[in-house]
């Protein structure tokens, strides 16, 4: 299927005898917007660090926009790339992190512009012009100055979404992004998320917001013991699931 983005074919990955993922399939649209639901444990950070080749696979294959990820396919036979390769790759994914990651002794600015600059070469001027649209995108044009300390934790946040998105990727992967805030900020960073799905962003968001995924989502995915339970629509998913271990975890979080 041409249009689709991000595409996770039977994905295993273990940590010693602890199995995590078990045989994980995931496939997602462009322009799409897919949140993981899952009890602690149950392998839904692991998998989007695997997307990321953040975690290597230790069987099966992930690829975005029809490119593997971390791997390149001689025969029947994956080799892994060189890291340099592997940086580049992640030049096209966006990743936002739930404690933010933002360098401490840069402003900022720096922050946007670091990657843009170094990674892919391009013009500081154009960089910063770029980094100045976007901190406007996420309401902070005003704190461009400003030290990640001097911000609360939803403008840091806000920052660092800015930031994966100053590398103009072609899907922003989140990992429990408002799970580090104050119940009081964590509307400020949902908003933002919302704003990038009306505009036609590709995200995959791993969360416990359970309003958020009824909102935003277009496909939910229920994930428990390192496999996928369940997926499809929120109203399905959330109103209407079918197996017993979902419902099982809606009925506490709901």
């Amino acid at each position: 299927m041409t249009d689709v983005m991000v595409d996770v074919r039977g994905v295993h990955k273990s940590y010693g005898q602890l199995e995590v993922l078990r045989g994980v399939d995931l496939q997602v649209r462009t322009g799409e917007v897919t949140v993981i639901l899952g009890p602690s444990g149950s392998g839904k950070s692991t998998l989007l660090r695997s997307i990321n080749h953040l975690e290597k696979v230790n069987r099966g294959w992930i690829s975005i926009d029809g490119e593997l990820i971390g791997y390149r396919r001689s025969g029947n036979r994956l080799h892994e790339l060189k890291e340099r390769e592997v940086l580049r790759q992640r030049t096209h994914i966006g990743y936002v992190f739930q404690n933010f990651n933002l360098f401490p002794h840069l402003t900022v600015l720096e922050n946007l512009i670091e990657a843009p600059v170094h990674a892919l070469r391009r013009p500081r001027r154009e960089a910063v012009a770029a980094a100045e649209r976007l901190l406007a995108r996420v309401g902070l044009a005003d704190r461009a100055a400003s030290y990640p300390r001097q911000l609360s934790g939803g403008q840091q946040q806000r920052v660092a979404i800015a930031r994966a998105l100053a590398l103009e990727p072609k899907v922003l992967l989140f990992d429990e992004p408002t799970s580090a805030l104050d119940p009081e900020l964590v509307g400020e960073v949902l908003d933002v998320i919302k704003d990038l799905a009306r505009s036609g962003t590709t995200m995959i968001v791993v969360t416990h917001e359970i309003g958020f995924a009824r909102e935003v989502a277009d496909t939910v995915v229920f994930m428990d013991d390192g496999v996928v339970v369940e997926q499809g629509p929120p109203s399905a998913v959330l109103d209407e699931p079918r197996h017993e271990r979902t419902r099982a975890f809606l009925s506490k979080v709901l």
